[in-house]
């Protein structure tokens, strides 16, 4: 019923800022929460960062706290991972995921988009 596509990936410096988006389709999207994901090669995947339906209750990651921040425009329909101060260290496939309530882990969502990339390399 939802469909979830993530863009903004690429290859940013060290240091460096990307905002990621995830636009979704579903008349019903504003009442999931959503999340944002990420995957390495060779590792698992890991919660980074989610935010419920409202936008005003959000979860982050330790590794990131302080340099992520993720919103949702309801209106629009897309929620977004804003990056800064990225490390070398977050590179990974990130994905977007909703459910009906806000988790921590990948088994409690439901929707998932496709991924992209982001690569923080010098």
């Amino acid at each position: 019923q939802v469909q979830l596509v993530e863009s903004g990936g690429g290859l940013v410096l060290p240091g460096g800022s990307l905002r990621l988006s995830c636009a979704a389709s579903g008349r019903t999207f504003s009442t999931f929460a959503v999340a944002w994901f990420r995957q390495a090669p060779g590792k698992e995947r890991e919660f980074v960062a989610g935010t419920g339906w409202s936008g005003s209750n959000t979860l982050y990651a330790d590794s990131v706290k302080g340099r992520f921040t993720i919103s949702r425009d309801n209106a629009q329909n897309t929620v977004y991972l804003q990056m800064n101060s990225l490390k070398p260290e977050d590179t990974a496939v990130y994905y977007c995921a909703a459910a009906r309530n806000l988790g921590l882990h990948q088994p409690d969502y439901d929707y998932w988009g496709q991924g992209t990339q982001v690569t923080v390399s010098s």
